[in-house]
């Protein structure tokens, strides 16, 4: 797309998160992710009650009773967008390709994030890293990290997950949010990437998928091309043998997913391209609360 159009579809998508973001996640968010720890806010005298391990002696000292230190939540922190840039996320039969709802629902979150004063990053991976942008704060930085989602062309099409959580417990030294936004078809087992990734950080789990992935229609003879391998073939969607041969595959590996999602204590969520996402991601945040 030329200059003109991508500044369009980047304010477009703006104009949107943002109204969602203020509007419907603006606390959902705040509940559904803590931050990183306690910060030091003032002090006050004891009361009965108070744990004993927070007295701060000098000041006790200096008044002659006692009095404790008082702690806030530190609420600022650090997201990660994993973001899957494999081609696979370049396939979509009813509203929009999966790339374009994983840019949308990344888009959302940032804004939200800012809105919370939280820095925010991004992780384009593949079977491996392709980009990493790291996290700041402000406007201009999401609208930036937007273009990227956008206009950024991977050296692979394949895909590895586990690349990407690999990557992420490398260069992210502290407690983060990280959100992996992908259809997850992967061929390599990455749970043992996320038990890790999670036991450090606070890993979320997005799935964006095509409901035609999940349920074959029937329409005859069809071109099917895996973006891949590209590898291609000619199938008879009219043959029911097939068609619920597919679904039980969609079943056994959405079941799989499933499995290390849950084994690795994994919030998640999936969401068709057809879905309305704010309903869902709505849904993800309320059970976090």
């Amino acid at each position: 797309m030329n200059t003109s159009e991508l500044l369009k579809k980047v304010r477009k998508i703006e104009i949107k998160a943002i109204g969602l973001s203020r509007e419907v996640f603006a606390g959902q968010y705040h509940s559904a992710f803590k931050g990183r720890g306690m910060a030091f806010s003032e002090v006050r005298e004891y009361q009965y009650g108070d744990d004993i391990r927070d007295i701060d002696w000098n000041v006790t000292g200096r008044f002659h009773r006692p009095y404790v230190k008082v702690f806030e939540e530190e609420r600022e922190l650090t997201v990660m967008l994993l973001i899957d840039v494999s081609g696979s996320l370049d396939f979509g039969t009813v509203n929009q390709l999966k790339r374009e709802c994983a840019t949308e629902i990344a888009a959302t979150l940032a804004f939200s994030a800012i809105q919370n004063n939280d820095k925010i990053g991004v992780i384009f991976f593949s079977d491996h890293v392709e980009k990493y942008i790291a996290p700041k704060k402000g406007r201009k930085h999401i609208l930036f990290l937007i273009r990227e989602m956008l206009t950024f062309t991977p050296v692979s099409r394949k895909t590895n997950v586990g690349a990407g959580l690999e990557y992420l417990n490398k260069v992210m030294k502290r407690h983060c949010t990280a959100f992996i936004i992908s259809d997850f078809y992967t061929r390599k087992d990455f749970s043992q990437e996320l038990r890790i990734a999670n036991r450090k950080h606070d890993v979320v789990a997005i799935q964006v998928y095509d409901p035609r992935a999940k349920e074959m229609p029937d329409v005859g003879l069809v071109k099917v091309v895996d973006a891949e391998t590209g590898h291609q073939m000619y199938i008879d969607t009219h043959d029911s043998r097939l068609r619920k041969a597919h679904n039980i595959y969609w079943e056994e590996r959405e079941q799989r997913l499933t499995d290390i999602l849950k084994q690795g204590h994994v919030d998640s969520v999936a969401i068709a391209t057809d879905d309305d996402y704010v309903k869902k991601l709505m849904s993800l945040f309320s059970k976090r609360s």
